[in-house]
């Protein structure tokens, strides 16, 4: 679902009410434990974290007028979900999420390629989410953007 908003508080206002408690949480428990550097906004109709021009002048390479992407969170039709670049492009930090995502939720872990997708509100595991936020700064996410991702 895209939903139309400026800020992350009115991206919040409109989605349903059952979703608001999990993303206005989400969006905390990212923003307490995101390393230093990371600026939240909106970033492709979703709230998103990324790395601000200042910090990496290059942007993003699908557009460098734009930031370079890190992170989102996001309302879906059928779920939440989040969206983590490090989790792409790092095997070593993919692998350690799925090994402790067990830990947290009973249920089977639902991953895309850098999306995680919560069906049951009540599996949202917010502690491994902030683990995984403190688990790399902006610049080892810009190394690994430019070794693995950039175009050159």
């Amino acid at each position: 679902m895209h939903y139309k908003a400026n800020s992350p508080e009115e991206y919040i206002k409109q989605l349903p009410e059952e979703r608001q408690p999990v993303i206005i949480k989400l969006r905390q428990v990212i923003s307490k434990n995101i390393p230093k550097g990371f600026q939240e906004q909106m970033s492709y109709g979703m709230i998103g974290w990324v790395v601000p021009h200042s910090i990496y002048p290059d942007g993003y390479h699908c557009d460098t007028k734009l930031p370079l992407p890190f992170m989102s969170i996001a309302s879906q039709k059928n779920f939440v979900a989040l969206y983590h670049s490090g989790i792409y492009a790092d095997t070593k930090l993919h692998d350690w999420f799925v090994t402790e995502y067990p830990k947290y939720v009973k249920t089977k872990l639902d991953m895309g390629k850098s999306c995680v997708r919560f069906k049951k509100m009540e599996n949202v595991p917010y502690e491994l989410i902030g683990d995984l936020c403190r688990k790399m700064t902006v610049a080892e996410w810009i190394a690994i953007y430019e070794k693995n991702v950039k175009t050159k």
